[in-house]
């Protein structure tokens, strides 16, 4: 059996789960079903299959630190490439430019097995059984799709005809719900999954062929990318200039050589709601409920707390989801409207589609806990042995209380300790640092005060993880 590598596509922002994806908190980052995030229960699902490389991930810049801190909590014994894509040209250009840097680092021929990071597969085995029949198909020149089963007349899919033995007859858009039972009876319709397989040298080959400038400009992306630490970076300016297309367009709908692999694998996309509430455990009512939830004469219903009570009465076919800074309340059937929120958000320059009130950075995390005109309080945790850059502010000044463990500070010329119960002022213009020299996390509290508090008014001067300019 040929080598395979595993090939994850871990961008996007799944704004259907608004609000407990953001986008920068996306749904493959959250632990939606299990103990561990969709990507880790990815990575973990792959580390049991057999004649496995380790997995290459490709991953959007504004996520590479939480990715990378998801992948190290998992604790595996090989290192895992992680390809940064400096702006999002959907999955042609993210499955090509994988391939081109597998291409560079290994003369060896390997099938390539692209899964996308925010799926759930439920059934191992099937999994695995899958795998190798498609692993088998691609070693003879073929690309292969993974079509799952249907269960219902889905129109949120897209769906693969199968023709005789595994050949595509036909790759067909999301259908109205006539169709998608029409589907469902025929038998020979599956759901068009995103997982693919292929050899390195087909999809390159077929590639070049059938959209030669994706295949060029990712190319140059590869050739002219960087290692940064622990990421490989994709060279910006040919990527910018590289078409938006998705690998089903560029070439899966194009090519004469595509197999479909029919399988049962327990799976979702999660891609709204709706989807979530059907895949999940339900109570003897139907419900799914989450967190602290108090539920009298609810039926077929979905409720999610994160931080507060929600408690309700005489729901049916509802979906509410609470977080810190938003509260969704919909019918369930009408969970794909949700992106219609996101875009009204984004349309009225609102950072509620963005960000959660608690914001992740490489060195810890912040929380919101106050913002009015001219100050802002924040609850901010340094992880152990971690230091911020070495930044300034032109607009605002800083107090710091420290309520758990010791900080190192640095504020101009001075650099000084501050422990629990004490604080230090950090004047506006003020070059300075913090950082935690300590072995348990740093927590304190900030009060910045100025007239203009936006997370862009950062001048680093130095930073550990590679950050420039005034980029948050």
């Amino acid at each position: 059996m040929p080598l395979i590598q595993p090939i994850i596509l871990a961008g996007g922002s799944g704004s259907r789960l608004w609000p407990l994806s953001r986008e920068l908190y996306p749904k493959q980052l959250l632990n939606l079903t299990e103990e561990c995030s969709l990507l880790q229960s990815t990575l973990k699902r792959l580390a049991e299959l057999p004649n496995s490389l380790a997995p290459v991930v490709v991953v959007g810049e504004a996520h590479r630190f939480l990715t990378l801190n998801q992948i190290k909590e998992l604790g595996l014994n090989t290192r895992i490439e992680i390809i940064l894509e400096p702006v999002g040209k959907n999955t042609a250009p993210a499955v090509c430019g994988a391939a081109l840097f597998c291409r560079a680092r290994s003369d060896e021929e390997m099938i390539l097995l692209i899964l996308p990071a925010d799926h759930l597969i439920r059934k191992q085995q099937a999994f695995h059984d899958a795998v190798a029949e498609a692993v088998d198909l691609a070693s003879r020149g073929r690309l292969v799709t993974f079509g799952i089963t249907p269960s219902s007349p889905e129109t949120g899919y897209g769906y693969i005809e199968k023709g005789e033995g595994n050949q595509v007859k036909s790759f067909v858009e999301k259908p109205d719900l006539l169709k998608a039972k029409q589907y469902l009876a025929a038998g020979n319709y599956f759901w068009n999954s995103g997982m693919f397989a292929f050899s390195e040298a087909t999809l390159l080959a077929e590639m070049e062929k059938l959209s030669p400038d994706i295949f060029s400009a990712m190319s140059a992306a590869v050739e002219n990318g960087s290692q940064d630490k622990e990421f490989f970076r994709l060279d910006r300016t040919s990527m910018t200039g590289c078409r938006d297309d998705s690998i089903d367009y560029a070439i899966m709908e194009k090519s004469g050589l595509v197999s479909v692999i029919p399988a049962d694998l327990g799976w979702s996309d999660i891609g709204s709601w709706q989807a979530f509430w059907e895949v999940a455990d339900k109570d003897t009512h139907g419900n799914v409920l989450h967190g602290d939830v108090i539920a009298e004469e609810v039926e077929n219903s979905f409720i999610r707390s994160e931080n507060r009570l929600v408690a309700a009465v005489g729901l049916k076919n509802m979906l509410v989801v609470e977080t810190a800074d938003a509260i969704l309340v919909a019918p369930v059937d009408r969970s794909q409207d949700v992106k219609k929120i996101v875009s009204r958000l984004k349309k009225e320059g609102r950072e509620e589609h963005l960000l959660h009130r608690t914001v992740y950075r490489p060195w810890g995390s912040y929380t919101i806990l106050e913002e009015q005109t001219a100050f802002k309080i924040k609850r901010i945790t340094v992880n152990p042995g971690v230091k911020l850059s070495l930044q300034m502010h032109h607009h605002r000044s800083e107090h710091w209380v420290v309520v758990r463990g010791t900080a190192r500070v640095t504020c101009g010329e001075k650099v000084y300790l501050v422990l629990e119960n004490q604080s230090t002022y950090i004047p506006c213009g003020e070059k300075h640092r913090l950082e935690n020299p300590g072995v348990i996390p740093l927590e304190l509290i900030e009060v910045q005060n100025g007239s203009y508090l936006g997370e862009d008014d950062i001048v680093r001067f130095d930073d550990d993880f590679g950050r420039e300019g005034t980029k948050a």
